[in-house]
């Protein structure tokens, strides 16, 4: 099997699409999280049936878990992409602070499992809430 090798070029253009990745994969959660803060902003889980709060935090919990999922699967492919571009020789300015990027991007999977916790943590209580 012959091996392909990115240019520099190539590897930053992959990057800049796992960086849109990730945050396209925020938007659909974000709307999902917009509409229950108004809801209950506006009390309307107070009076609501179990099983229409129940319902709503299984929709927020698998609405963010899809995207939590999507996310890290870009986090680790973004990880790999880093260690093609440090490979790469005589890189540019940009190309050589994105390859140091690595603990950046720990982070971001860090953070993202974390936030993702205290949200869900936060919905279930002001759906659940009387």
């Amino acid at each position: 099997m012959k091996r392909v090798e990115m240019d520099e070029k190539d590897l930053v253009k992959i990057w800049n699409a796992k960086r849109q990745q990730i945050v396209s994969a925020q938007l659909t959660p974000t709307l999902v999280l917009i509409a229950v803060m108004v809801a209950a902003a506006f009390g309307k889980f107070q009076n609501a049936a179990d099983s229409v709060r129940y319902l709503t935090i299984g929709v927020v919990g698998v609405t963010g878990m899809l995207a939590v999922l999507t996310q890290y699967a870009a986090i680790r492919e973004a990880e790999a992409l880093l260690l093609d571009l440090k490979k790469v020789e005589s890189k540019s300015a940009l190309s050589q602070k994105i390859a140091d990027s690595r603990s950046f991007l720990s982070l971001t999977a860090i953070a993202l499992v974390l936030f993702s916790i205290v949200v869900f943590t936060l919905v279930a209580w002001a759906v659940l809430q009387k």
